[in-house]
């Protein structure tokens, strides 16, 4: 057979199996006349694309909506049919069609470049809000319903310890030992009560347009995220996962002669000279020097709908934030109180390491810190309520943590209830006297570190004063747009929501200035939230779990990529973990996904930026990735996705196609 021999049975065949399609996508058309517009114009002999998606599903040409569009627009690139106005490529929509081979006479006027002529070129384009009615946050347990009855942690009587030059430098920074208020603005547009990540965000933000504002604060700017959250408890897990690294060095044929110990004293050190280096950019001269806010050292309190009082000076406001963020909740555990216990408020002003440490929690900053102080060499026991570790997320990532921290010689105790607390004149050690699945038990401990949860700081604001609403568990009442039952004031971060999250407080207060100085109507429900947990492995996620979509009866697939089937987590020796993702069935669409890994925090966000701009599964197929990567297991989920989209009818064609080719 001559090349052009070939080149013609294979054009022949294609088109015989493209009749074959035509004919039968044809025969389940509903082809008639239609009228469109004002006046009305008559389009003869037409199908409807949304009507068209919707047989070519029920007659089984297609696998759903997406499998559909993409057969139409292969038809249409093919010209077995059009656009009336050549003006669309085929969609899912109230949009007219006709088969080239009904067409009547006359044809659509072409531009320069061979394109269709279309209205579109000489009207402004219509554009239409993306639905946003399904909320991609997921339902996270809700605060412990006996949250209100316990102690609240006062920071301000933690202090910071020891003070070496370190924490002198910090606490400069921060509360300036000779801070002196400025005299009171006649008004302000936005005063901020709380300058943690919320508050400071809020302050900043509203500075940088112009408004005149005012930020008031209790204790140490810079809030839980600088001085006893994110940034020490990472400096310590980065110390942790060094110690860990040296004792696992064997796996990869190094040697350690001796034994490997942790100089928990350089430790510490190193953590609060990293924390003092970062303080600069939340500190008081900062504000009030650069960015031109009147910072106030103080408590502040409301007393009216638009004045806050602060120091024996009351501020007039015309919108205001509560962003006073939240503090170490302390359950009702007879003899807790009375003990030497640590919360994450006063664990970072430790110097020696605790020979035995008890952790009462399970949540992520129990697991953080039990793993770190165990790799650092005190045996830790974790306590849990109930019969499972990290409640809100994905029991197979779960379970995975759970393994890990057990390799590192955490133990756990489960479905506990608590006896009661000892400790001899309030020293230590300190004996906890409980009941689980073991039975009833005494354990000491050296420290005892409680991490049951955050309570919002709510007490002492004269939030009754300015009418707004508010319960000592939940905290702060405000609607989608973080407004408060008085329509002045907002609140922003813990003190408000559920999602106790440093970004959360971020983007909740950009949320904030745009809604209440710019008469923006921007909806916390519509913001897509990721978070991670830095144990090691890390767990990620964003978007919805399993349950939620189970719970709201959303159809959904799932596709998952272990690390021990991705070269690089072969090729590290950290098999251990997994991509794990969420698709609206019929579609692409990404609902939510899961991440459990070394590098979990940092891969997560790519899934969210395809979520934040509409990119579904399929398309993060086409992203190229170096290689080799971890994050090569999301692209090979979205390889999976689209394996998967191939119907029956298509691959038989493509089967076909390539057979004559060979």
């Amino acid at each position: 057979m001559t090349k052009e021999e070939h080149m013609d049975g294979e054009a022949s065949f294609a088109n015989t199996d493209l009749e074959e399609l035509t004919a039968r996508v044809k025969r389940v058309l509903d082809m008639r006349d239609r009228k469109y517009g004002f006046p009305s114009k008559t389009y003869p002999n037409c199908f409807v694309g949304s009507e068209a998606v919707a047989k070519l599903i029920g007659e089984g040409i297609a696998s759903d909506e997406e499998d559909a569009v993409r057969i139409g627009n292969m038809m249409l690139n093919a010209g077995v049919f059009h656009h009336v106005l050549d003006a669309h490529p085929f969609k899912n929509e109230n949009l007219f069609y006709r088969f080239l081979s009904d067409e009547d006479h006359g044809s659509v006027a072409r531009k320069p470049d061979g394109s269709a002529v279309s209205w579109a070129d000489f009207v402004a384009p219509l554009t239409s809000a993306k639905d946003q009615t399904l909320t991609l946050q997921p339902e996270i347990p809700e605060r412990d319903s006996e949250l209100a009855t316990f102690a609240q942690v006062d920071l301000e009587a933690c202090g910071i310890s020891p003070l070496d030059e370190h924490n002198i430098e910090f606490l400069d920074f921060l509360h300036p030992k000779g801070w002196v208020d400025p005299t009171p603005k006649p008004s302000y547009n936005l005063v901020v009560i709380g300058a943690g990540a919320g508050g400071l965000v809020s302050a900043a933000g509203a500075a940088g347009v112009g408004a005149r504002v005012a930020l008031i604060e209790s204790h140490l700017l810079g809030g839980d995220c600088l001085t006893v959250g994110c940034v020490p408890s990472k400096a310590l897990l980065r110390c942790a996962k060094a110690a860990a690294a040296v004792r696992n060095a064997s796996a990869f044929g190094v040697k350690i002669n001796g034994d490997v110990s942790v100089d928990f004293g350089f430790v510490m050190e190193r953590m609060r000279r990293l924390r003092a280096s970062i303080a600069p950019v939340d500190s008081a001269k900062r504000y009030s020097e650069k960015l031109g806010v009147d910072v106030y050292l103080g408590k502040g309190r409301f007393t009216g709908k638009n004045t806050i009082e602060v120091n024996g000076k009351t501020l007039t406001f015309a919108k205001a934030v509560v962003a006073t963020g939240g503090t170490a909740a302390v359950p009702n555990i007879p003899g807790l109180k009375q003990a030497p216990y640590l919360t994450n408020a006063t664990i970072f002003n430790l110097t020696k390491l605790p020979a035995r440490l008890g952790v009462i929690g399970a949540g992520p900053i129990g697991l953080e810190l039990a793993q770190a102080f165990q790799r650092f060499g005190s045996q830790v026991t974790v306590f849990s309520r109930s019969d499972k570790i990290l409640p809100k997320e994905d029991p197979d990532a779960a379970k995975i943590v759970k393994s890990s921290l057990r390799q590192d010689g955490v133990t756990f105790a489960y479905n506990v209830n608590y006896k009661g607390v000892e400790s001899l004149g309030g020293k230590p050690p300190v004996t906890v006297v409980l009941e689980d699945d073991s039975g009833e038990r005494t354990l000491e401990f050296d420290a005892l570190l409680v991490a049951t949860g955050r309570k919002p700081a709510v007490k002492g604001l004269g939030l009754e004063d300015a009418g707004v609403e508010y319960d000592e568990r939940m905290g702060v009442k405000v609607n989608d747009r973080l407004q408060t039952t008085n329509p002045d004031v907002y609140a922003v971060g813990d003190v408000a929501s559920k999602y106790q999250f440093t970004h959360m407080s971020d983007f909740g207060a950009r949320l904030v200035i745009r809604n209440a100085l710019f008469f923006g109507r921007d909806k916390f429900s519509n913001l897509i939230i990721p978070w991670a947990t830095y144990t090691d492995p890390e767990v990620a996620h964003v978007g919805l779990y399993e349950k939620d979509l189970e719970e709201r009866d959303i159809a959904f697939a799932t596709f998952t990529r272990e690390f021990s089937d991705v070269d690089r987590g072969i090729v590290d020796g950290e098999t251990e973990g997994f991509v794990k993702m969420h698709v609206k069935k019929g579609t692409d669409q990404i609902l939510g996904a899961t991440i459990v890994g070394s590098h979990a925090g940092d891969m997560i966000s790519e899934i969210t930026v395809a979520m934040q701009s509409g990119m579904g599964l399929g398309k993060l197929a086409n992203v190229i990735h170096p290689y080799p990567t971890t994050a090569e297991a999301i692209r090979q989920c979205g390889d999976a996705y689209n394996r998967q989209r191939l119907t029956p009818t298509v691959k038989g064609i493509f089967n076909r196609l390539m057979a004559f080719k060979r």
